[in-house]
């Protein structure tokens, strides 16, 4: 079979000045690319090179440089760039590498063309057996610390592009904009050997300009602006990403009519999602691969498409599920893994479990093991992350889990902290675990259990190993259970220095800026009193009086924002309109829960509110109309984070204790699923507000919130505990 350069040259052939490559204002027709990528070849094989590693940003260097290593027969080692210190040197020692290729000029390295420089590695570095017909060695994301390298030969690499050129020859459309690491073997693949086999052009950009940032951070309003810019006709992408785009389409951001082909694949693809994005426009088809096959095994397409599957398989693998659901794949596979014995099975064993109809459409129900894939398709062995928290925190037991969530969570036991100091110590040492963490692997919550997991729970086995399916099915009730300490700690990453040296995203600030604030919040007695049964109607109602308070100020005081923000926050102006719409009469809701309650309706309407509420609402008109107009969202950062944490988890223990019907709580209970949706409209907002005042303003606001929030909070009447009833009792026989 032919190779991929000799492929891509009888398209040079056949398209010598079509354009093959642009970024920015730089252009390659098929010719030129070509005559740089021979020329680079040359100049690597003059230098003798056999291994090098492949790094930098997505740039024009970068194609170039792959495609040379393929024409001059050099086996290459992309580097991710979200790849830590430690795993990037891992990769260094096991493949051997000679020399790093950079794909952008970098100071104190040897300069060859086109923007690739050349970075010699110490000559020392042990020579390792590769398989036989390795040219290139793909780094998974590492499902632990230390990633492995899959072994690929040029015959496989071309037979899947191929494959895919068959199967999308009718649909992938004239202009691909990579917006994943080239170094991922997807976009590699399927971004960029496709496009150019299918005579199509490719654009690359560097990640920060579409808003990316490592392997699991986005800017959602800056990627949809970026696609809409650039207006291209395909993408790839994970399906965090897919869902962000959808979201942003919904919201009338993202311009969806010149698509003609979007491939999501690398985890769990939600069925509403494709529903949501074809009800928009948007061709949005799941695929199904992994890197021992290339990156992609089966795919739907517009011409053939089952939504709920990952499509047919590729003409060029066969596909079966054994009695045991394995998906078991044969025909083209990898050459094996790096420093490992090569294969002897003709079928590979994928770690997937699903079932194939009998028309050939693929399922994938899950892992066989305990691997978690992020929604950003990124591997992550729990046992390693488990490890890490029982090292670090001291923790005596450490449950992570997260399959298909953009970030990793985790159950511990163990550690107590009896104080908001306290609490803070463990915050820190949770976010300098993180900084030292890949960051697709770095926790986003860590909830601490009351009670440590047992075998009479149904949660060990007798040998004291966790039973995660077990554990997975009362996720519920144990996050519920925790200690309501232990929901103020969405960890990010400590460093707010993304790698092109830009700040962190503003909403990642205000959480980091204000969780000590927060801590009055989430640490006050009602939370606790809630999950020792000790709720009473009065404090469930004389906390849904003084809701009433500050909700029926909400539409008031958007208006008010809306009124003075200046002209440079328009599109801020404009998201208030739907804030407003969504929620208007919301108070009328508490009323009716009031009613519900036993409580007249309009004695409540007519009712004073608590001081602290008072206080806050007086607070947020006065910033709106003598301060910062912007600070109004500071209370949107309180009250709709604080219903994510708190709100449904609270209302299901008191509707149980009280006894109270489902109408008792349509405030709670809508809010808690309302503000999840609500908070990532939240979250793209905030981040697009860049005015070094405004940002400051909005989180003064919400560390004033929170504690006047946090005030009326720890006000409502609550029986005494019983170790409090205790004490009165040996006080008085005293």
């Amino acid at each position: 079979m032919a190779t991929l350069a000799d492929l891509f040259r009888s398209v040079v052939d056949a398209r010598p000045n079509a354009t093959a490559l642009v970024s920015g204002d730089l252009t390659y027709s098929y010719m030129s690319l070509f005559q740089a990528v021979k020329a680079l070849a040359d100049q690597l094989q003059a230098r003798g090179i056999q291994r090098l590693g492949l790094c930098g940003d997505n740039t024009p260097g970068w194609v170039i440089a792959d495609l040379a290593c393929l024409s001059a027969n050099v086996v290459c080692v992309p580097v991710p760039p979200f790849f830590s210190a430690e795993q990037k040197a891992h990769l260094i020692r096991a493949a051997g590498l000679q020399a790093l290729l950079w794909s952008n000029a970098t100071v104190g390295l040897e300069a060859l063309s086109d923007g690739v420089s050349l970075s010699w590695l110490d000559a020392s570095t042990e020579v390792v057996d590769l398989p036989t017909g390795t040219a290139k060695i793909t780094f998974t994301s590492g499902s632990t610390g230390l990633p492995r390298g899959v072994c690929l030969s040029q015959a496989h690499l071309a037979a899947t592009a191929c494959a895919l050129k068959d199967r999308l020859r009718a649909h992938a459309g004239r202009s691909h904009l990579c917006i994943l690491p080239l170094a991922t073997l997807l976009e590699n693949v399927a971004g960029l050997y496709l496009p150019l086999l299918l005579g199509s052009t490719v654009r690359v950009e560097p990640l920060a300009a579409l808003g990316m940032s490592g392997s699991s951070g986005v800017d959602a309003s800056r990627l949809a602006a970026a696609v809409n810019h650039w207006r291209p006709e395909s993408l790839i992408l994970v399906p965090e990403l897919a869902r962000l785009l959808v979201q942003q389409a919904e919201r009338g951001a993202l311009q969806t009519d010149r698509f003609r082909f979007l491939a999501v694949g690398g985890g769990k693809v939600a069925s509403a999602l494709l529903a949501r994005a074809h009800a928009l426009g948007l061709p949005l088809f799941e695929g199904y691969g992994l890197s021992e096959c290339g990156s992609v095994v089966a795919l739907n397409t517009p011409a053939d498409n089952r939504p709920g599957t990952a499509g047919r398989s590729l003409d060029h693998v066969e596909v079966r599920v054994d009695e045991q659901r394995r998906i078991l794949i044969r025909g083209n596979t990898f050459l094996g893994y790096l420093g490992a014995a090569v294969p002897q099975s003709s079928w590979l064993d994928t770690g997937d479990l699903g079932s194939l109809s009998d028309d050939g459409f693929l399922t994938v129900d899950g892992r066989s093991k305990n691997l978690l894939i992020t929604s950003f398709g990124r591997n992550i062995s729990p046992e390693w992350l488990e490890s890490e928290l029982i090292q670090t925190l001291g923790a005596q037991q450490a449950l992570v889990f997260g399959d298909g969530e953009a970030r990793p969570r985790a159950l511990i036991y163990g550690l107590h902290t009896d104080s908001p100091e306290a609490l803070q110590r463990l915050a820190a040492v949770c976010h300098q675990l993180n900084d030292r963490l890949p960051d697709y692997a770095r926790l986003s919550h860590i909830y601490r259990l009351v009670a440590p997991l047992s075998a009479a729970g149904g949660h060990l086995t007798a040998n004291g190993r966790l039973m995660r399916h077990r554990i997975h099915t009362d996720l519920p009730r144990l996050i519920a259970n925790s200690d309501p300490m232990s929901l103020i700690l969405p960890i990010t990453p400590i460093n707010p220095i993304t790698p092109r040296g830009t700040t962190m995203a503003f909403f990642d600030r205000l959480q980091t800026e204000t969780a000590q604030a927060r801590i009055h919040v989430t640490g006050a007695p009602v939370v606790q009193a809630v999950q020792q049964g000790r709720m009473t109607l009065q404090g469930y109602t004389w906390f849904l009086t003084q809701a009433f308070h500050h909700v029926k100020h909400t539409v008031p005081l958007m208006m008010a924002c809306g009124g003075r923000l200046p002209e440079r926050l328009e599109g801020v102006r404009k998201a208030l309109v739907e804030y407003i719409e969504e929620e208007y009469g919301h108070h009328e809701w508490i009323l009716d829960d009031l009613q519900a309650c036993g409580e007249d309706r309009e004695e409540r309407r007519a009712s004073q509110p608590d001081l602290s509420i008072e206080l806050m609402v007086a607070y947020l008109y006065h910033q709106i109309d003598r301060g910062n107009p912007a600070a109004f969202f500071g209370m949107v950062q309180v009250l709709e984070g604080t219903s994510i944490e708190l709100a449904t988890p609270l209302a299901q223990q008191i509707q149980q204790q009280l006894q109270l019907p489902d109408k008792a709580f349509s405030y709670l209970y809508s809010h808690g699923e309302l503000d999840q949706g609500h908070f990532e409209f939240f979250r793209d907002l905030m981040n697009s507000i860049t005015d070094p005042d405004d940002q400051q303003a909005i989180i003064d606001s919400a560390r004033v919130v929170y504690r006047l929030y946090g005030d009326m909070l720890h006000r409502i009447p609550l029986p005494a505990s019983e170790t409090a009833q205790q004490k009165e009792t040996d006080h008085a026989a005293a």
